[in-house]
């Protein structure tokens, strides 16, 4: 008789490759987070390949076409410049796209650095810190945004400081939140007495534990920063012309609305389709999440 081996019966752990495609699987089980997965996959990849996708260039003006209505020739219409209003649509999907992602990344990664630190350091930092970030939360982050913006003026860079800034201190929070609740625990306090450095307990040892909230947490940040673009594009003060940012494409339409509706419509469509696409992926990433932990 074979007899085999203990190690061989042994589970093996899943690839990180595995578990996106799990992920994946579960988002795609039920209907509305399906929904939110395919658009946010759409733009994405409108996104990556909109330069061949787009029959015209960015602010390619065809002088005989002017405001000419949806048809087979422009699909979406074009503006009173003669733009194709399809092409910039998906032009644009890689404007937001590219703005509001790294603006996300670069407030979730300094807003969980703040969270872990505070959290685990606690004492008077801790409290000095989330009074700070308080007195931000204190203000609309529109609000905030004007206000940074009327300092710095209005230019990409400008847009990233301001999504970093306004996100930070509610990244943050969420992290600390977990921290707290992590730090007391058996294996955190047997880390401390090995003697191990602070940024080895932080991110080695609460940092996994931090993750599915964060990973949520990033999501709604990246819905709320979409909004948050198009609003101080809409406004004239976030990306300038001759942008195809959607907000500012529908600022732009706005004086013509009613000889061109086509041209607002769609832009400030592709506003709200994305935003509730990624809210709607949000959510069946949290419930993913949760049920894994």
């Amino acid at each position: 008789m074979a007899f085999s081996s203990p190690l061989s019966s042994s589970p093996v752990a899943p690839s990180n490759g595995q578990r996106v495609f799990a992920v994946f699987r579960q988002l795609y089980a039920r209907p509305a987070s399906a929904v939110g997965t395919t658009i946010f996959l759409l733009f994405l990849a409108l996104s990556l390949f909109g330069a061949w996708i787009a029959p015209y260039e960015l602010n390619e003006q065809i002088y005989s076409d002017v405001r000419q209505p949806p048809s087979a020739t422009h699909w979406f219409g074009t503006d009173n410049l003669g733009r194709d209003v399809f092409s910039r649509v998906i032009l644009g999907a890689g404007d937001i796209l590219r703005l509001t992602g790294i603006g996300t990344l670069l407030s979730v990664i300094s807003g969980t650095s703040f969270g872990l630190l505070s959290g685990y350091v606690g004492g008077w930092f801790d409290e000095g810190l989330m009074r700070f970030f308080d007195s931000l939360l204190a203000m609309p982050a529109l609000l905030l945004a004007l206000l940074l913006l009327g300092t710095l003026g209005p230019s990409e860079t400008s847009v990233l400081i301001v999504i970093v800034i306004v996100y930070t201190p509610i990244v943050a929070r969420v992290v600390r939140s977990v921290v707290l609740e992590v730090k007391t625990r058996a294996f955190v306090e047997a880390a401390r007495i090995q003697g191990e450095s602070l940024g080895r307990i932080l991110f080695r040892e609460i940092f996994p534990s931090v993750l599915p909230a964060l990973t949520v947490e990033a999501s709604l940040r990246f819905s709320y920063a979409i909004f948050l673009v198009a609003s101080l594009g809409y406004l004239g003060i976030g990306v300038q012309p001759p942008s195809a940012n959607w907000g500012l494409m529908v600022n732009e339409a706005r004086p013509h609305v009613s000889q061109l509706p086509w041209a607002m419509y769609f832009p400030a469509g592709a506003i709200a389709l994305l935003v509730i696409g990624v809210n709607l992926m949000a959510d069946g990433i949290k419930r993913v999440l949760t049920r894994q932990v």
